[in-house]
């Protein structure tokens, strides 16, 4: 691997253009774009605020940057630097804002979920849509960019609407049969839409865009229930996560369950490979932190062990007192090519799960010695990077899994990474500061049909 310098940056707000030839990134107020080739600045632009969302257009030629504290929104053009977008929201407050897949219009969500406000920019008009319950999950486009599903509530009752995204016109309104929407997400083939009920219960239900209802799911009652939805790439799987530490895996013919997939503390399986990470420094930052001196000094390079089943993973019980309980698959992707699945539990947030679609069983565990902090697949090749809140980068694929040291300072602590639209490379970014980590010739894999 090869690492670029370091640059500043705030919030972890590091993009890379849909089109790979940029990469913007905010430190406060301002905004940077480099060239990715040489990482030299192309454009510098001052917003009225700092910027607290940073978002590329479809096309990569506008730059989406909010300002939530100020109900602003501040749209560039790299192309025309003298080109530029303000958006007001005014005394209705902004908590959200996005682009359409057209790359011409922006969506802001007033304070309280009052209203979504679509904003053109080719003629200037402006849209409503009412009713929303929130913007984080009920918001969904389709994978071909032509509706758009907003979870709405009106009297007290779940609707599902669907909007033309050329005329933003409704096409269709049905209601659900939830008792909480909680969230919505179009099937990446644009063929159905899934709806999951809120927390307290269990319930997936499968809709076609006209409100016919294709299936009904419910693994449970009493219990908490959904806390993740993710479609496979190819539209064959749905996994949904739930507090009972378990993710099911439902099939796109019958929509029922073909498989469960329950997260352990105890790893068993002759067929399961087991990484642990270790530190040959663990001992020696053990005894620096008791005597509250800088132990960045000491970090090493740590390296991975092989570990024969059973293994012993650890767990952080969750506090009854407290509401929304670190327990239950929180995170989960599926790899690009639809082979592997990988999970994280919030009670072992040091473990990572990877499961096998082809047999449909664990395959990989990874144990590490602080807590994963941010993970994502490589959109082209079956390559999993993951962070720790220190200074190494992680990678794992069907070859075997590698700890890298970033070389550049010890002080540089990678909280959250993001890859390059061709997967030859990825940013890393710490709290302050960031860079870009290049895959060497050996390390690159061939994309995936």
């Amino acid at each position: 691997m090869n690492f670029s310098e370091l640059f500043k940056q705030t919030q972890s707000l590091v993009r890379f253009s849909p089109d790979g030839n940029y990469l913007a990134n905010c430190v406060s107020y301002k905004v940077i774009i480099r060239a990715v080739d040489t990482l030299q600045i192309l454009r510098l632009y001052t917003c009225m605020d700092a910027v607290q969302s940073l978002e590329w257009s479809s096309d990569s030629q506008f730059l989406l940057c909010a300002m939530y504290k100020r109900g602003l929104v501040q749209i560039w053009s790299v192309e025309q630097p003298d080109w530029t977008c303000k958006i007001d929201e005014g005394s209705a407050g902004l908590i959200h804002a996005q682009w359409s897949p057209d790359g011409r219009h922006v969506l802001t969500t007033a304070s309280f979920n009052l209203r979504i406000t679509v904003w053109s920019l080719v003629n200037k008009s402006i849209s409503y849509i009412r009713f929303i319950k929130n913007s984080k999950d009920c918001l969904s486009f389709s994978a071909s960019g032509k509706y758009l599903a907003v979870g709405e509530c009106r009297k007290c009752k779940d609707y599902i609407s669907i909007f033309d995204v050329e005329s933003w016109q409704l096409l269709k309104l049905f209601e659900t049969d939830t008792e909480d929407l909680s969230g919505i997400k179009w099937s990446p083939d644009s063929r159905v839409i899934c709806a999951w009920e809120h927390c307290l219960w269990y319930k997936i239900l499968i809709y076609t865009m006209d409100g016919r209802c294709l299936s009904t799911f419910k693994a449970y009652d009493w219990a908490l229930g959904v806390k993740r939805v993710e479609w496979s790439p190819a539209s064959q799987f749905l996994a949904v996560g739930s507090y009972d530490q378990k993710v099911r895996v439902l099939n796109y013919i019958t929509w029922k369950s073909i498989s469960e997939f329950g997260h352990s503390s105890n790893v068993q399986g002759d067929n399961v490979v087991v990484f642990k990470e270790v530190n040959a420094a663990a001992a020696i930052n053990a005894i620096m932190e008791s005597t509250k001196k800088p132990t960045e000094l000491f970090a090493s390079q740590s390296k991975y062990e092989f570990c024969e089943t059973p293994v012993e993973l650890p767990v952080t019980k969750p506090d009854p007192q407290k509401p929304n309980p670190k327990i239950g698959v929180s995170w989960l992707a599926f790899s690009p090519d639809n082979r592997y699945l990988a999970t994280m539990d919030d009670s072992m947030k040091s473990a990572l799960h990877i499961w096998t679609m082809k047999s449909l069983s664990l395959y990989v565990v990874i144990q590490q010695v602080d807590p994963i902090k941010c993970a994502r697949w490589n959109p082209c090749t079956c390559r999993l990077a993951f962070s720790c809140g220190n200074n190494k980068v992680y990678l794992w694929s069907p070859s075997g899994a590698v700890s890298v040291q970033v070389p550049l300072s010890p002080l540089f602590h990678v909280h959250s990474l993001r890859w390059h639209p061709d997967g030859r490379s990825l940013v890393l970014a710490s709290k302050e500061q960031m860079c870009v980590c290049y895959l060497q010739s050996s390390e690159k894999e061939k994309p995936t049909d």
